[in-house]
């Protein structure tokens, strides 16, 4: 948007609002002079905006140290914020730039009543051979990189229960590729929660390399996880390779999007 069609606003509301993301950067209550000197204004200017803010409940002043803090009316605005995103929609742009980025296929996965679930998959121009699409659901979890991820961010009372049956199935033999012990299956999730993601290097498809990452909602649990996949011969798994760092820097967004902690 150019200078000449750049939307015209209301400078006051520009003005005050540095306030409120000067309390937001600095996530405590603050001082009126160390406030306004955040906001980049005098205190004699930033009390007005205060007071206003105040009859709004943007914000709220502690009667025995003066200090500001955001006020009831900003939390229902954040948390009406954060209700209404959607996490996948959130992805699937960043999902398009990332497949163009690291020239492979990304798949954006969620938990669904089966297990991790594919629900979106953005194709690379030269497609490999995977027999996945929207839908597949990515089980045994341990066997692949997405369902790894989510066995090991999800919380415990849904993830525990699905891995113990997983198991039980290597130990009487009825998992096909899979043969894990609890101690491996362990190992796997420890070593996952280690690097903040995970991977599957030629498995379960031969030939086939892929590293997924978790992305979380406001409330800590995972939202989804995007994977990336590609030949073994062109797609580096390094853990602290390229792709890896691609991956956990459009997670880092999309946790900045959805309101994570820690993001």
């Amino acid at each position: 948007m150019t200078p000449s069609t750049e939307r015209r606003g209301i400078q006051s509301i520009e003005v005050g609002g540095t306030l409120l993301q000067a309390l937001v950067q600095h996530g405590a209550p603050m001082g009126l002079k160390d406030l306004a000197a955040a906001a980049g204004m005098p205190a004699a200017k930033a009390h007005p905006y205060l007071v206003s803010f105040g009859h709004l409940g943007l914000v709220v002043q502690d009667e025995a140290s003066g200090r500001y803090g955001l006020g009831p009316f900003a939390l229902h605005m954040g948390l009406s914020a954060l209700h209404n995103l959607d996490p996948v929609k959130q992805a699937i742009p960043l999902a398009h730039q990332l497949a163009d980025q690291l020239k492979t296929n990304i798949a954006i996965a969620v938990w669904g009543n089966m297990g991790p679930t594919v629900v979106h998959i953005e194709e690379f121009s030269e497609q490999i051979h995977v027999n996945m699409r929207p839908g597949t659901v990515m089980t045994p979890m341990l066997l692949t990189a997405t369902g790894q991820c989510f066995a090991a961010f999800l919380p415990e009372r849904v993830a525990k229960p699905r891995i113990a049956a997983e198991t039980a199935q290597s130990t009487n033999g009825t998992q096909g590729q899979l043969d894990l012990s609890a101690a491996a299956a362990k190992a796997i999730i420890d070593e996952v929660r280690q690097h903040g993601m995970s991977r599957a290097v030629g498995k379960p498809i031969p030939g086939i390399n892929a590293l997924s990452v978790p992305v979380f909602h406001s409330t800590g649990h995972i939202a989804l996880a995007l994977t990336a996949m590609g030949p073994a011969s062109q797609f580096n798994a390094d853990w602290n390779g390229p792709t890896a760092q691609a991956l956990r820097d459009t997670a880092g967004v999309l946790n900045a999007q959805l309101g994570s902690p820690g993001a």
